[in-house]
């Protein structure tokens, strides 16, 4: 795993060794980022499920005010911490040990508005994506014109709408997609 642009461009990560997790593909990255572009830049990006921390860190690399990760595992936490650290970050990131939902809840609590919010469950855990799509639906997280990424299988339908969120992109790449939500339009 590597950084693909950025100030760590082509800087190795540290990758998940034992634990099993299964991080986002250099390629599914590239295409996200080619995807948020310059929008990147100065923003609060959160990293849920965040495992290795690749994609927070990807947000950092390339211009991110602010990264955080939520994280429940604890060996997982401590990976995240070890490839910040190998990039010499001290600064713009913190990590949440805590369930998805308990870190967003966290982060609304303190009155966070997030830029980018990207989720990366286990691809057989969609109960716990869509609580936690839910979550964000209902909630004051998201900035106004802020994204929701969801990455999951190819083969799992997630719904085009919730009721203040609605997909407005898909992307396939190979057994994996990115669902893109918004903020609709109030009508």
């Amino acid at each position: 795993m590597r950084v693909i642009a950025g100030t760590f461009r082509s800087r190795r990560l540290k990758g998940p060794g034992k634990l099993r997790l299964r991080p986002t593909s250099d390629r599914l990255r590239e295409t996200l980022f080619n995807i948020l572009g310059p929008a990147v830049q100065d923003s609060l990006f959160v990293d849920v499920f965040a495992g290795t921390g690749a994609v927070g860190i990807e947000a950092i690399s390339r211009g991110a005010r602010e990264v955080v990760f939520i994280e429940s595992h604890a060996a997982s936490v401590r990976l995240v911490r070890e490839n910040l650290a190998a990039l010499g970050v001290r600064e713009g990131a913190e990590t949440i040990e805590a369930s998805a939902l308990r870190g967003l809840e966290q982060l609304a609590a303190r009155h966070r508005m997030a830029d980018f919010v990207f989720l990366d469950p286990p691809y057989k855990n969609r109960e716990e994506l869509l609580l936690v799509l839910e979550f964000l639906d209902g909630s004051h997280l998201l900035a106004p014109r802020g994204l929701v990424i969801a990455e999951h299988s190819s083969k799992m339908d997630l719904p085009e709408r919730f009721d203040r969120l609605e997909r407005s992109r898909l992307v396939e790449q190979g057994d994996a997609a990115l669902s893109f939500y918004r903020l609709a339009a109030a009508a």
